[in-house]
């Protein structure tokens, strides 16, 4: 018989080898292994009594939290499917995803209510909405709800990445999925159960809840989570509770290294700062080096659970810009435009995955899900990429024209499709420049229709009504009319060389923002 690899059998069993262990923190309260099992019963319970059973999308939106995480094993508990929510989105973003997925239930912390608020008629698939903060009310003295037997290739996670069209696309992770992820994690990072994770990167992303959260949890450590990130907080909280790992973007370890306290904070704790999103500069590799802290670099995609190419941290400054080596139980190979294997060292080709970890597809997308994963299994990213002499990865180009701001995807079809209902644009493009602080940010390109003038305060103004506000231009350039090529195609690397530069590489492809609601300096 093959083992239950569930989401929530796995922490229930966790909880009950080690019950009197610390396994969370927030906000001054501590709950033991024991405690946060009894409140995902609870919650399990309560959903139940509502109607959620086997198969059930429960989306949750809001800030991180304890309710997030209990809901998420609470809800692997019933059989169905949990589905985390952006919560930088906007009203119209979240209703299309709430409605693709055919959510029954949605928990909504007290800040997005709003949000959710004026949506809540058109929401006609949805039958209950909850509130984050008082589960109590949700139903009054529920029976318990047992776990539901389900299989390894079940799915448990529905995690929404852009597409390339405009329309989000739902990548449906398994049990089995999270559960391989967290075994190349424990390979790669060397997780021990004495590990104290810091978790400020957002969890509705694949890189907060997947590269250190869930695996402390499976190996019996202690997750510090912070509602937001904050730089000055997450230094304190890193002396505070003998931090050893944590995972972000480059952007936050910048505004860490930057702040007034980082020189007085103890980091001696700190084994390793796994980082994503972007490649990590070396001038921050160096600050932390010198600090007595090395950093881990790693490739991942939300397709990919996320794992695919780990850097050990000894490689950090010799392999400035590689991604690493392939997690152990994930296979990763190149191939050309027609499909033949590149073995090449330092010969492009596209990034292909195939593994435990990798998504079956797209939620209710067989199309799409036929055009990214072939018939070998292999999953098809879009990447560029090259293997050195020794067999490191090295993102190069993006055969996708994605751009990454803050370790957030940015799709230009999805941007262009709103900048071009402004009455004065003709026709218009977006593309990525390199942006110190966030990776890229996005500048479009639009020819004007005759007579109009616009300003990108005007533009942002306009598009902010329907796009998340890192999905905004920065930066607006007019043109008499785009390049094209002869089918009538946009050529962007002639506006890359008008406008811009393309960044020569990028590390992870769907993991973790790093602007907080804390800070609030994101573009």
């Amino acid at each position: 018989m093959k083992p239950d690899i569930s989401l929530s059998n796995w922490f229930a069993l966790r909880a009950s080898r080690t019950p009197e262990r610390k396994a969370l923190y927030f906000e001054g309260r501590t709950w033991t292994y024991g405690q946060m099992q009894q409140s995902i019963a609870d919650c399990a319970a309560r959903l139940g009594a509502r109607g959620v059973a086997k198969g059930d999308r429960v989306a949750f939106l809001g800030f991180n939290q304890p309710m997030f995480l209990f809901s998420m094993f609470a809800t692997a508990r019933l059989g169905a499917i949990f589905v985390p929510l952006n919560f930088r989105l906007t009203g119209p973003e979240l209703a299309f995803m709430i409605d693709d997925c055919g959510a029954a239930a949605l928990i909504v912390d007290a800040h997005h209510a709003p949000t959710i608020a004026p949506l809540r008629d058109q929401l006609t698939q949805l039958k209950a909405l909850l509130p984050a903060e008082d589960e109590a009310s949700w139903s009054s003295d529920p029976p318990a709800a047992p776990q539901v037997a389900v299989d390894d290739d079940d799915v448990a996670m529905i995690m929404y990445t852009s597409g390339t069209t405009g329309r989000p696309k739902g990548a449906m992770l398994t049990h089995g999925n999270f559960w391989w992820n967290n075994a190349n994690s424990m390979h790669a990072m060397d997780i021990l159960q004495n590990d104290v994770t810091l978790t400020a990167a957002p969890i509705f992303h694949i890189g907060g809840l997947n590269v250190t959260t869930l695996v402390t949890f499976q190996n019996g450590g202690l997750v510090v989570l912070h509602r937001t990130f904050d730089p000055g907080r997450a230094l304190a909280e890193i002396a505070t509770h003998r931090v050893t790992t944590m995972f972000g973007v480059p952007a936050m370890f910048l505004f860490m290294a930057h702040h007034p306290t980082f020189a007085e904070t103890d980091l001696s704790s700190v084994r390793v700062l796994v980082v994503g999103g972007a490649p990590c500069p070396l001038p921050v590799l160096k600050i932390y080096e010198a600090r007595g802290v090395l950093m881990q670099q790693g490739y991942g995609l939300t397709e990919t659970a996320p794992m695919v190419t780990i850097l050990a941290p000894e490689f950090a400054l010799q392999k400035v810009g590689s991604s690493g080596k392939p997690a152990m139980f994930t296979e990763v190979k190149l191939a050309d435009a027609e499909g033949t294997a590149v073995l090449e060292p330092r010969r492009q080709g596209e990034v292909l995955v195939r593994g435990p970890n990798v998504t079956p597809g797209y939620w209710r997308l067989p199309e799409a899900t036929a055009q990214a994963i072939d018939a070998e299994g292999w999953f098809h990213t879009g990447d560029a990429a090259f293997f050195d002499e020794e067999g490191f990865l090295t993102i190069s180009d993006r055969i996708k024209d994605m751009i990454i701001s803050g370790g957030e995807n940015v799709y230009p079809a999805e941007v262009e499709s709103a900048l071009m209902r402004h009455p004065a644009i003709a026709e218009v493009a977006v593309i990525g420049e390199p942006d110190e602080q966030w990776g890229e940010f996005v500048v479009a390109i639009a020819a004007l229709k005759a007579g109009q003038t616009l300003t990108i305060d005007e533009l942002r103004a306009f598009a902010g009504e329907s796009l998340a506000r890192y999905k905004l231009p920065r930066r607006l350039e007019t043109i008499s009319a785009l390049p094209r090529n002869a089918t009538g195609k946009i050529l962007k690397y002639r506006l890359r060389e008008m406008f811009g530069r393309l960044n020569e590489i990028h590390v992870v492809s769907t993991v973790i923002a790093s602007d907080s609601e804390a800070t609030q300096t994101k573009p």
